[in-house]
């Protein structure tokens, strides 16, 4: 149960990082395009690399350590949900550039960023 409370602290730190640093993105750069979103997805994924390497490979870290991290603070921190609703809400404007600027933008920025964090871990 400790674990599992643990996981849900490190969710609502994540949550409540994602919204901070989004709504930052979004106000200083406007919210026609998501780029708060896409920001923290691609920062998200970027740690993720970084720290799934660093705690399952390099430091090998206690399971539960590398849950209350991965899944509890990265898993609430990344927007996957708001990406979809998002890119749906692009779609649905008609704002079919925008939309597919999201997809590729974060889907191929997601990969990028697990691997530059994986590889970095790996340099560390």
């Amino acid at each position: 149960m400790m674990k599992v409370t643990a996981i849900g602290l490190a969710g609502l730190i994540g949550t409540l990082a994602r919204y901070w640093m989004s709504g930052w993105i979004d106000n200083r750069f406007g919210a026609t395009f998501p780029a708060g979103t896409l920001l923290v997805n691609l920062a998200g994924c970027f740690a993720a690399g970084f720290l799934f390497h660093a705690l399952s490979e390099k430091y090998v870290a206690d399971p539960a350590l590398r849950s209350i991290i991965l899944v509890g603070l990265l898993g609430g921190f990344t927007t996957l949900s708001s990406y979809g609703v998002q890119t749906f809400t692009l779609l649905r404007d008609s704002e079919f550039l925008l939309a597919a600027v999201n997809v590729v933008a974060t889907n191929a920025g997601a990969l990028a960023g697990v691997w530059a964090g994986y590889a970095l871990s790996r340099i560390l």
